[in-house]
């Protein structure tokens, strides 16, 4: 799986969440869903990845994801950001996953 940034999603990702905001993990989330079959794209920031997690190819972050959401993405998508709408963008050549994609920090806030 690829991830390809555009420059002015990661300019805002730094901007939102600060220049050590480095991993994430793309999750087909599926909490109040109903379905685990119903999923939302998301993107949650991360301080490390879970044990089994696998890395996606990416420029300016790093992208995890779990094996068992591998069948909700394509091969090769990309992140946009359009500040008039001041939403993220999942895309690939074959679809739209969301026009305001959920980004959620699950880092440990605890010191």
């Amino acid at each position: 799986m690829i991830l390809e940034w555009s420059e002015t999603a990661l300019e805002e990702l730094a901007a939102r969440y600060g220049q050590d905001a480095r991993t994430w993990k793309l999750v087909s989330d599926s909490e109040g869903c109903g379905c685990a079959m119903n999923g939302v794209a998301a993107l949650w920031l991360i301080e490390e990845p879970d044990t089994g997690d696998l890395q996606a190819g990416s420029n300016g972050v790093e992208v995890w994801y779990e094996k068992r959401h591998e069948v909700f993405f394509d091969e090769r998508m990309r992140v946009s950001y359009d500040p008039s709408k001041r939403a993220f963008k999942l895309a690939s050549d074959g679809q739209i996953y969301s026009n305001r994609l959920r980004l959620e920090d699950r880092r440990n806030k605890e010191e």
